[in-house]
């Protein structure tokens, strides 16, 4: 098999890599690029680990082929962080204590930058239909969806 050159805007920059045909975003983020900060729970889309954004549409990266990413925007858990630091976001999962083991922490992040940036203000129904695609085993919701609310009321958006 011929390898892929593939040419993206890759959490504000741009980036060149190659790829097999048949090789997921996933294996392309964390094995090619070495952004590990994405991770691979399930491997079927079921778990929401790997999730990322997309020219604005979260995705789960297990179910994107690197190629398709061809000429698109793509962020990522490394690309979540100002240059001043952790985003909102980010702090209140770390003082709600939304996270345990940091396996599904990535994915519940991106998806919930990914809510905000959709939805600056959303309610608490809103937070848990969102990130239903997301699975924890470890850790209760509840400090998770606090923690997505409270950086809501902060204002913690498009950051």
């Amino acid at each position: 098999m011929s390898t892929l050159a593939v040419t993206t805007t890759l959490n504000g920059e741009t980036v060149t890599f190659l790829c097999e045909p048949h090789e997921t975003l996933l294996t392309a983020l964390r094995d090619r690029l070495m952004l590990t900060g994405t991770k691979e729970g399930c491997s079927n889309g079921n778990c929401g680990a790997c999730n990322v954004i997309l020219d604005g549409t979260l995705v789960n990266s297990c179910l994107v082929l690197a190629a398709e990413v061809d000429g698109h925007q793509i962020t990522t858990i490394e690309g979540i962080a100002g240059p001043n630091g952790l985003h909102p976001l980010q702090t209140s999962f770390l003082e709600n204590a939304a996270l345990q083991c940091g396996i599904c922490t990535p994915g519940f992040i991106v998806a919930s930058k990914a809510l905000l940036d959709k939805n600056p203000q959303p309610t608490e129904r809103e937070v848990r239909h969102w990130l239903a695609g997301n699975l924890c085993r470890c850790t209760g919701y509840d400090k998770i969806v606090r923690a997505v609310l409270e950086a809501a009321s902060a204002g913690a958006t498009k950051e």
